[in-house]
Formats: structure tokens, C-alpha cells, sequence
């Protein structure tokens, strides 16, 4: 992959949990890190394997590798949020990571 790919800024945010003023627990997302990334939609067989689950707005991002980076984090790219469904430390060469992510729909 060249560097020229790493073209789109995309924020990992990380689930803390804090009290309310009601002494509730809640859940929230801080931002912990923005990075340069390459995002793709899916395509061919993985894009009709997501369909058939209904995924289909699933987006790959690829990253420099980054230790710590969870399925439990979102990403936050172009205004969208994101759940990460899988992470894959490309060859295990711990050099590039590649994450797919689902859209988080509006809850109305």
C-alpha cells in the first residue's frame, strides 16, 4: 500500500462510562485517536455476503497498525459513526491494519 492511499481522517472513539447527575451509569465516546486512513466500500462477493446479513453499509478502512484498537471502539468518519465488527493485522507484519466497519442508523 502506498502512502498516497492514507488519504481520509478517520477518529477512533473509545466507551467510557461516567455517572450522571442522577447517579445513573451511562455509556459515552471519547475521542482517543484520529488517523490518516483508506476507506473502501464493499465489493463483489464480501458486499453480497454483507447484504445477505444486512450490512450493506459497511466501509474497510486501512490504517497504519495501532496497538489497542478494539472491536469495542467506533470510528468516526465524515460525520458517520461506525461499529467495528473485525480487525485484521494485515500479514502479521504489524505494519497496516485493516478495519471493517458497520454505520450506526439513527435510532428514531
Amino acid at each position: 500500500m502506498g502512502i498516497g492511499e492514507l488519504k481520509h481522517r478517520i477518529t477512533f472513539l473509545k466507551p467510557t462510562i461516567t455517572v450522571n447527575e442522577n447517579g445513573f451509569e451511562i455509556e459515552e465516546f471519547i475521542a482517543l485517536k484520529t488517523v490518516w486512513a483508506s476507506a473502501a466500500n464493499l465489493s463483489g462477493r464480501e458486499y453480497y455476503e454483507a447484504a445477505a446479513v444486512q450490512k450493506e453499509n459497511t466501509v474497510k478502512f486501512k490504517i497504519r497498525a495501532i496497538p489497542g484498537i478494539d472491536e469495542s471502539m467506533k470510528i468516526k468518519f465524515n460525520g458517520m459513526y461506525y461499529n467495528i465488527t473485525a480487525i485484521d493485522n494485515i500479514k502479521y507484519k504489524n505494519r497496516y491494519m485493516e478495519i471493517k466497519a458497520v454505520e450506526v442508523k439513527a435510532s428514531g
